[in-house]
């Protein structure tokens, strides 16, 4: 048994972010009729968007060196 959820996010995927202040967190949702919801504290935010940063310079890293060969 896998100890993970995994879904597969693409560009045509519905996104919807909300700030929940009385519970110091955003609620970030995947999807329309069974949606995903990514609960997260107002504190992990910087951590998150870092991640996805990190993530996202090394595709870009790796398309750039696809494209040099």
């Amino acid at each position: 048994m896998r100890d993970t959820v995994q879904f597969h996010v693409t560009a045509d995927l519905p996104i919807r972010a909300r700030a929940m202040p009385f519970a110091d967190r955003a609620e970030i949702r995947f999807g329309k009729a069974f949606p995903v919801a990514l609960l997260v504290d107002h504190d992990a935010l910087p951590g998150l968007m870092q991640a996805i940063q990190d993530v996202r310079n090394e595709l870009d890293q790796a398309a750039a060196r696809k494209n040099e060969e």
